[in-house]
């Protein structure tokens, strides 16, 4: 079976539009995610029983879910419990910033304990605050500690995009899913998708490796 290049250049806005869904998603969520999940991991280490007790719940609940069941809750069960539908957009939204929160959160935790206590110390014999502690000292080291790992996480996320396709959203994979059934060109555009999720996770590893080498000199 002769290989048909043009199918895939015909649908190519039709592609793009997904592709850039998806980039969508995991910039919101990553950025949301990245921001609950570091105010989870202050609770988690800020001493106070009920904040850290908190913080547990919430890590171990999230990370104990598929994701694509916390998709359903906010789809289905949510509209239910509102009175009114909350889309498909903001259903995979908030779901995906919460979901991944609780591993941001992780993350941020990590980070926040690789900062000496020493360092901590020197800073309250200054005077700062826990707040100002947290702001300028151990936050900052931190998010540059972990920051491999966090786009790490970026890229899973990316490729957990492709989830949507259970609330009707049009990612790349879904839009690449209906080229594909209507042109009866499966191997194409299926091979197509590969591709591009291959070239753009593959870059992602080489930026986070990059990132590596330069925190090790």
């Amino acid at each position: 079976m002769r290989f048909d290049y043009q199918v895939i250049i015909d649908a190519l806005p039709f592609l793009l539009d997904g592709l850039l869904l998806s980039f969508y998603l995991t910039a919101i969520a990553m950025v949301g995610g990245l921001a609950l999940g570091t105010l989870l991991a202050l609770m988690r280490t800020s001493g106070k029983l009920p904040l850290v007790w908190f913080a547990k719940l919430y890590v171990n609940f999230f990370r104990s879910l598929p994701l694509i069941l916390v998709i359903f809750w906010f789809y289905f069960l949510v509209p239910l419990a509102i009175g009114r539908p909350v889309g498909s957009l903001y259903s995979a939204l908030i779901a995906f910033t919460l979901f991944e929160a609780a591993y941001y959160s992780e993350i941020m935790r990590a980070g926040l304990n690789s900062v000496s206590r020493g360092q901590i110390n020197a800073g309250l014999a200054l005077g700062l605050t826990w707040r100002q502690n947290m702001q300028y000292v151990a936050l900052p080291q931190a998010i540059r500690a972990m920051l491999p790992v966090l786009v790490t996480q970026a890229i899973i996320l990316f490729q957990d995009t492709s989830l949507v396709y259970v609330v009707a959203l049009r990612d790349f994979m879904t839009a690449s899913s209906i080229v594909a059934v209507r042109e009866g060109r499966l191997i194409e555009l299926y091979l197509f998708a590969a591709v591009v999720y291959f070239i753009i996770c593959f870059a992602g590893s080489m930026f986070v490796r990059s990132l590596q080498r330069r925190m090790v000199r």
